[in-house]
């Protein structure tokens, strides 16, 4: 009987995107009004609960959000807007959903020109009623314009309240431990050089109030990790009566962070975040922020810049951090949790890992996009890598995706599969340029206890993006059953939106 991790207990999402836009464009049909299918997959048998993180309707379907940064608003171009794909025993339907900007009727705030409305969102149950909420952060110029809650219920999101200000990777978890979900709230940095900068940040105790309050604001990082460019002693007390002038602080954290994925990799029923860090110099690397009853603490993570993803992927209960491609090294990291964090023993590959398919290659990106989710059913998570670069039967970066299995050792090559618009079963035609897995994300849509894959191309179609959905199965993804869709099939702006920029 499949094991129940310690992840699938606290319903935390087991996913992480990122985006990669390159050059090059693609003329595959999708998004002309109708939505390609395969044919419909045999039914998997009795539907399993999905966590309150996931399901905004509470129909025991996760629920996939799907980012459009660049979609023109309004008459603003790059105003963004997201799109909630509803799940559902048959998987996701494009016809039900619910597309949000700034300007639908409810959601605080007004589109405005590159403000990337939907770069990010988190996923949580904010204020205790059973349904996830959304919370959806603008990157670009929105950033400073804060981000957007929208409610959950049984007819799905609703209303809606602004957060201020902190716009940047919102964060949802429950990082205190107390059983309700938390907020960790990040503000958009500008420039930085040599050293790294303050980055205002807060983080927000749950349960949340519809009004967009908190029960309480906490210190955001623990008082051990207090410091400041203007003392020399760490912890720094002055920062409780000058927290502007903190680096890491009660009201900042030491940045640029780039918030990536939540999990509990210590174990300790708090939930923590993976983030990017600038370390000065130039030089980036990768940490975790540890959650605690008073703020967070910071450790230290391999890696450079990357995709980042947690999920517990060799079933000893402790979420391991996985770490895709960077601009360092074209291999995938992963990390182990223990009780005492991020442990010492590392598993690396590449896309010459025995039983992988395809070959290590300059300029694939395999790992760019990193999610990490149970496809299987057997108690181990998986992981699912963009491969945005790849080359499909001489197609330049035609793009693809690489499923590695979990298991008590860590990450096997048995069993590796390899999916891109030219696999049977998968909608569309592999071209030059699609960068297909540009994204991704794993989370079960058709409520049978395993995770289903998300994937996009954001190069689709004069980079209006699309989005691909593969089954879950006892045995992996099955290409059986999949749909494909774009911005014209679910009713939104289709001209540059960069559709499938951001999944979770």
């Amino acid at each position: 009987m499949p094991r129940t991790s310690r992840t699938a207990r606290l319903a935390m999402p087991l996913i992480a995107a990122s985006l990669l836009v390159g050059g090059g464009l693609s003329a595959l049909a999708l998004g002309q009004g109708t939505a390609r299918a395969a044919a419909p997959a045999a039914d998997a048998g009795p539907r399993a609960g999905v966590g309150a993180a996931d399901d905004f309707n509470g129909d025991g379907y996760a629920d996939l959000v799907v980012g459009a940064p660049g979609g023109t608003v309004s008459g603003q171009a790059k105003a963004g807007y997201v799109v909630v794909t509803y799940g559902s025993k048959s998987g996701l339907d494009p016809a039900a959903k619910k597309v949000i900007s700034r300007s639908t009727s409810g959601v605080p705030g007004a589109a405005t020109a590159k403000q990337a409305f939907g770069t990010s969102f988190a996923k949580g149950d904010l204020d205790g009623d059973g349904y996830a909420d959304l919370v959806v952060g603008a990157d670009g110029k929105g950033a400073s314009a804060g981000a957007v809650i929208l409610w959950g219920s049984a007819a799905g999101l609703t209303g809606g309240a602004r957060i201020a200000d902190h716009g940047f990777a919102p964060q949802a978890g429950d990082f205190d431990g107390d059983g309700r979900t938390d907020l960790a709230l990040f503000s958009g940095v500008g420039s930085h050089g040599d050293d790294p900068v303050v980055q205002k940040a807060r983080l927000w105790k749950g349960p949340i109030a519809r009004s967009g309050a908190p029960a309480k604001t906490l210190d955001f990082m623990d008082k051990s990790q207090w410091w400041s460019y203007d003392s020399d002693e760490r912890p720094d007390p002055a920062c409780a009566e000058k927290p502007e002038t903190c680096v890491d602080g009660p009201l900042s954290v030491k940045g640029p962070v780039v918030p990536q994925a939540v999990g509990d990799i210590d174990g300790d029923g708090r939930a923590d975040i993976a983030v990017n860090d600038y370390e000065g110099d130039g030089e980036w690397g990768n940490s975790v922020l540890y959650g605690s009853p008073t703020g967070f603490v910071r450790g230290a993570a391999p890696g450079s810049r990357g995709a980042l993803g947690v999920g517990d992927v060799n079933g000893d209960d402790y979420d391991d951090l996985v770490v895709g491609d960077s601009r360092y090294e074209s291999r995938t990291v992963v990390a182990f949790g223990s009780a005492d964090g991020l442990t010492a023993e590392t598993q690396k590959f590449d896309q010459d890992l025995p039983g992988v398919p395809g070959a290590e290659e300059d300029g694939d990106r395999f790992g760019g996009a990193v999610a990490v989710g149970d496809v299987t059913g057997d108690g181990y998570a998986d992981i699912a890598l963009g491969v945005s670069g790849e080359d499909v039967k001489a197609v330049t970066d035609a793009g693809a995706v690489v499923l590695v299995r979990g298991g008590k050792d860590g990450v096997t090559g048995t069993g590796a599969q390899a999916f891109h618009q030219d696999t049977a079963g998968v909608p569309g035609v592999a071209e030059a340029g699609d960068q297909f897995g540009a994204a991704v994300a794993l989370l079960d849509v058709t409520g049978d206890g395993r995770a289903d894959l998300g994937a996009s191309s954001v190069e689709e179609n004069a980079r209006a993006g699309a989005l691909w959905s593969l089954r879950g199965t006892a045995s992996g993804l099955t290409a059986t059953g999949s749909v494909a869709f774009g911005p014209k099939d679910v009713a939104a702006p289709n001209t540059a939106a960069l559709f499938g920029g951001a999944l979770r």
